[in-house]
């Protein structure tokens, strides 16, 4: 499997994971607004919806990156020739794949310290090191699209004769 096939995997899995943490985020926000009604909120409502709003950020980090949804100013670099254009998007995406490669591999190491401590969330008492993985793992999957795109704007491709 080439590391383009196994990146458009893992922001898949990261997408879909994303997804049904926005789903059961909304599904308990709502359910928890509903009860309040009712005098009966849904205890550490807080606490998962932190969670949940991690794994749906992470999980949408990579995806965004290799669509290029992501906001954009470009006031004056539209007017630079391509070959500068090309220079300064090389650049910018080897800064921000050593920026994401820190935070991602800095993220791990304390989703480490937390399992290993066993620290547990405040109201709900639930081990969050699971969620701080999670959210690392999204960090890595922009690095490693961001490494791609890094690798095909400085790929200069010859033009087909044909």
């Amino acid at each position: 499997m080439d590391l383009e096939r196994l990146s458009a995997l893992l922001r898949k899995i990261l997408m879909v994971a994303g997804g049904v943490a926005l789903l059961a985020l909304t599904f308990l926000a709502t359910l928890n607004v509903t009860l309040r009604i009712f005098k009966a909120p849904v205890s550490g409502t807080y606490e998962i919806v932190s969670f949940l709003g991690a794994i749906v950020t992470a999980g949408a980090l990579g995806y965004t990156q290799k669509r290029k949804d992501h906001i954009v100013v470009d006031i004056l670099s539209g007017k630079f020739p391509a070959p500068v254009k090309r220079v300064l998007d090389a650049v910018s995406f080897a800064i921000l794949l050593v920026l994401f490669s820190i935070v991602s591999w800095q993220t791990f190491v304390y989703g480490k310290r937390l399992l290993q401590t066993g620290e547990l969330s405040e109201t709900l008492k639930i081990a969050y090191h699971p969620f701080v993985f999670l959210t690392a793992l999204g960090f890595a999957a922009l690095a490693l699209t961001l490494f791609l795109d890094l690798l095909e704007t400085i790929w200069i491709k010859k033009e087909d004769p044909r």
